[in-house]
């Protein structure tokens, strides 16, 4: 699971940066986290990106409910744009690879 936060951010960066570094690490120490990436749009420099991939939703929302990501994250994923934000792989390739599909988790409705 993908989850993109977006923001922008004019005036005061350095304090951004400062502030997801730390949501990135509080996220980072959660059972479930594969990886996360903070990003800056090259073509638009207030526009950023926090990027975190997880096992499942649910280690996704019980991340959400630790500690230290109640103090340092959610502040912050507060900020972001409102847009949808959580994404299920559905398919995918290493370089040089074939494509491989999954079902999709959502329950048909």
């Amino acid at each position: 699971m993908l989850v993109m936060n977006r923001f922008v951010i004019d005036g005061g960066e350095s304090a951004f940066v400062e502030r997801a570094h730390a949501a990135l690490a509080a996220l980072a120490a959660r059972p479930g986290y594969l990886r996360g990436e903070l990003t800056r749009s090259l073509d638009e420099p207030s526009s950023w990106c926090l990027l975190t991939e997880w096992e499942s939703v649910g280690a996704y929302r019980r991340a959400l409910g630790g500690f230290d990501v109640k103090i340092t994250a959610t502040p912050l994923l507060a900020e972001s744009l409102f847009e949808p934000c959580a994404y299920e792989r559905l398919a995918s390739a290493l370089p040089g690879g074939e494509v491989t599909t999954r079902g999709s988790d959502r329950a048909d409705v």
